[in-house]
């Protein structure tokens, strides 16, 4: 994550004022739909601001997430001219750090391992319960929605919650996959470690039809 020192910001909502005040504050922006803003008091904080009503899906499901000991505590979530969304700092960084990268057996391994538990959480009480998915494509898995590197954060390699929720909710696991075997070979610059991430994760569980299906989707989409 790279942080960028500003002295100011958009015009915010008073609410979020007494935060602020006195905070060093930097951008850590990594999309251009989004700004995201690290807010350096107490034990951290992050804020993010995009048009109005692009965050509250990802408000919604950070909370639901929050629940289940995965993501972090909203504390805020405001829509009025723009949406602001400020979350808990989770402790430790992404996969994307040098420390992670350097060891990409153990990473591969976390990250497909950690996966696995996500698919086999309890999605019944999930508050956004179908994705828009064509046949054959499942409803029966709790989804990341862009399960990457960077969206999950590790404290010392021990696993500390996942970021970036906005797509998240019931679908098929073969998305998840799909994406965490591409960011795999994005990151890691190659794709040695498509199959040991399939075994970690599960063979079995694993249909190499559906992620061919889930790869033309994704790419046409």
């Amino acid at each position: 994550m790279t942080l960028t020192p500003i002295n100011t910001i958009p015009s915010y909502p008073t609410e979020l004022r007494p935060l602020l005040f006195g905070a060093r504050l930097y951008d850590s922006s990594c999309s251009p739909e989004a700004r995201v803003i690290f807010v350096d008091k107490d034990g951290g904080y992050f804020l993010k601001c995009a048009s109005k009503g692009a965050l509250q899906r990802e408000a919604l499901m950070t909370r639901y997430f929050h629940g289940k000991g995965l993501a972090a505590e909203v504390l805020s979530y405001v829509s009025a001219e723009n949406d602001w969304l400020l979350t808990a700092k989770i402790h430790g960084d992404d996969c994307t750090t040098a420390k992670y990268l350097e060891q990409p057996k153990r990473l591969c391994d976390i990250y497909a391992e950690r996966l696995a538990l996500l698919h086999a959480a309890d999605y019944k009480d999930c508050p956004i319960q179908k994705e828009k998915h064509a046949h054959p494509l499942k409803n029966d898995t709790l989804l990341h929605g862009d399960y990457c590197l960077p969206n999950v954060i590790l404290n010392n390699w021990e696993f500390s919650g996942f970021i970036d929720l906005d797509n998240s909710g019931v679908g098929d696991r073969h998305v998840d996959i799909f994406w965490g075997i591409w960011s795999l070979e994005f990151n890691l610059k190659t794709d040695k470690y498509r199959e040991r991430f399939i075994d970690a994760y599960g063979r079995g569980r694993v249909d190499e039809d559906m992620l061919r299906i889930v790869g033309a989707r994704e790419g046409s989409a």
